[in-house]
């Protein structure tokens, strides 16, 4: 059987941007973050809102290896970063203060992955 692997050129670059600075800073973090989203679409995560909110405190930086859904509320300003988010959860961010990055930006803020969690 053939393995299915992701097929768009955004995602396969941030899955080698992901492993390369894994390599670099030695941290496992980002390599975890790239097996996460190497997965097949139907086992892709995908987070709410409100789980974030739950399992953060004010000014954590968040990874999710998916997407961001707005369900839920947030209560606190966090740096989110994830590989896709929905418009109305943007908004939802934004208005609390916090602070939506892709993974390349991400990665630019804290290339050795101290004091990121990873949420999915």
């Amino acid at each position: 059987m053939k393995r299915a692997k992701p097929t768009n050129p955004e995602l396969i670059d941030t899955i080698i941007l992901l492993r390369k600075t894994a390599k670099e800073n030695d941290a496992k973090i980002w390599r975890k973050i790239a097996e996460a989203l190497s997965r097949t679409r139907r086992r892709r995560i995908a987070v709410n809102l409100s789980r974030i909110n739950r399992y953060t405190k004010t000014d954590d930086t968040v990874a999710v290896p998916g997407k961001v859904l707005a369900a839920g509320s947030i209560d606190h300003p966090i740096t989110i970063g994830a590989f896709a988010f929905s418009e109305k959860a943007i908004t939802k961010i934004k208005k609390m203060k916090g602070k939506t990055l892709t993974f390349s930006d991400l990665i630019k803020e804290k290339p050795k992955g101290s004091n990121v969690k990873i949420i999915g």
